[in-house]
């Protein structure tokens, strides 16, 4: 019998460059799911996680540890093991392998999601450091804004080929309008 070989989610569908738009998996590290206990201290939950908890629809941390939001007293830390003392003041759940996080970057990567996501994904009405949980075609999507014309997007592991193709649709559309 043969031997199980671990793999990312986007193994052999990724990196690929369309129009002068790139999507590249991102290897975000451990992803924790972080919901802080009521009357957990913020203070000493932002020190203990490394960055700011964020408030909704936003995201904070740079490439090294990036804590997003994703619905009400939750965030996903990505990047980094957390201290396990945090078990103290908040909920901590392992989801690193449930995610498969991938990036999209170019000139038009915004009008590349608007064929996707109900959600303007504007620079000026969704700026850096914007997140929001939104569809993504039929799927569940985790959107954040990382810069001007890069946009980190997680959708469940399952659907990893399922967002490719339909990024891939959407970037063939866009690169076809010349």
């Amino acid at each position: 019998m043969g031997e199980l070989q671990a793999t990312s989610p986007c193994a052999g569908l990724l990196p690929l460059e369309i129009g002068g738009h790139v999507v590249a998996e991102r290897d975000a590290g451990v992803i924790t799911s972080v919901t802080p206990f009521v009357g957990a201290s913020k203070a000493a939950l932002e020190r203990a996680l490394g960055c700011a908890f964020p408030a909704p629809l936003t995201s904070s941390g740079d490439d090294t540890l990036c804590c997003v939001w994703v619905g009400q007293g939750e965030a996903l830390v990505m990047g980094a093991s957390l201290d396990p003392g945090l078990g103290a003041m908040a909920a901590l759940v392992d989801q690193s392998d449930m995610w498969a996080v991938v990036t999209l970057s170019g000139p038009q990567c915004d009008a590349v999601l608007a064929r996707l996501v109900p959600v303007d994904l504007r620079l000026r009405a969704f700026g850096v450091g914007a997140t929001a949980r939104t569809q993504l075609g039929h799927m569940n999507a985790s959107i954040t804004r990382l810069g001007g014309d890069t946009f980190m997007i997680a959708v469940f592991r399952s659907m990893a080929a399922t967002l490719v193709h339909d990024l891939v649709t959407a970037l063939e559309a866009v690169a076809a309008r010349g």
